[in-house]
């Protein structure tokens, strides 16, 4: 039998700190129990029934979902221009300007989400949802480009060369010819931001105004110990939700792993 090493047994208790309260949520969803304790009361599934007769939560959900899709669109176009220029271009000061894009990576959140309050306030526009569209995008574009990066790097670059000497313009061979290859990268990454947006909380907080997000409504009920249930409840979904969503974009990022390496053994043209 293996001995358990001290660095094993840190690593498991480190995981069970980490992922006990998500386990702990789908229990206290389905307990019968207003009172988050243990023992539970019961089986019931009256907490999900809730959640479809709440207005303000199915308006807070619609909030949500409008900015992650338009988030997820904005910023995976802007990571793709980027990603392309980073790994096929050479410009000025390019490692400047690519660290100046990743910054929001190691930011904390809160001082970006006050600076653009503050910039968005001296350029008259009130706190939105166009406003949180901004935020989350300035927010997620580092994470489009570091997965569009990868897609970009990983494709042979004789297959573009190729392609322009049979005759094809830069324009075509990037739509008919690179956007395909690298098309599962931009599903991930589009995944990615849509996660991100629909969780974040911060940059919401300060730039929603009248119009909250699902993250920002879950805040204001945890005020009322009677809506705690329902709260535990929609979090299960949540949770449900975004696994689902990460085993979908992790899936596309091997499938396009798995074409670069294709196309490089078999060859396209």
């Amino acid at each position: 039998m293996r001995r358990l090493t001290p660095l094993t047994a840190f690593a498991v208790l480190y995981l069970v700190f980490l992922y006990a309260p998500i386990i702990l949520l789908p229990l206290f969803a389905f307990n019968d129990g207003t009172v988050i304790a243990f023992p539970l009361q019961g089986f019931t599934t009256d907490w999900f029934y809730q959640l479809a007769n709440t207005p303000d939560l199915i308006e807070a959900t619609g909030n949500s979902l409008v900015i992650a899709v338009s988030v997820s669109i904005l910023a995976t176009c802007l990571g793709l221009f980027a990603a392309r220029a980073a790994t096929r271009h050479t410009f000025p000061l390019k490692a400047g300007i690519m660290g100046f894009i990743m910054l929001p990576l190691v930011l904390p959140e809160v001082i970006v989400a006050i600076s653009l309050l503050l910039t968005l306030s001296q350029l008259g526009l009130g706190t939105s949802i166009f406003t949180i569209i901004l935020g989350h995008t300035l927010l997620c574009m580092p994470f489009a480009i570091a997965i569009l990066q990868g897609s970009f790097q990983g494709l042979d670059q004789s297959l573009e060369e190729a392609a322009i000497d049979l005759g094809e313009t830069r324009a075509s061979t990037f739509r008919v010819i690179i956007l395909p290859l690298v098309l599962p990268g931009i599903i991930a990454s589009m995944l990615i931001c849509f996660i991100i947006s629909l969780d974040e909380f911060i940059i919401a907080f300060f730039l929603s105004g009248n119009e909250p997000t699902l993250p920002v409504y879950i805040w204001s009920q945890l005020r009322f110990p009677g809506r705690v249930p329902v709260i535990m409840a929609l979090g299960t979904l949540l949770v449900a939700l975004s696994i689902v969503l990460l085993i979908v974009a992790d899936a596309f990022r091997r499938w396009g792993q798995a074409r670069m390496g294709q196309s490089k053994s078999g060859g396209f043209l």
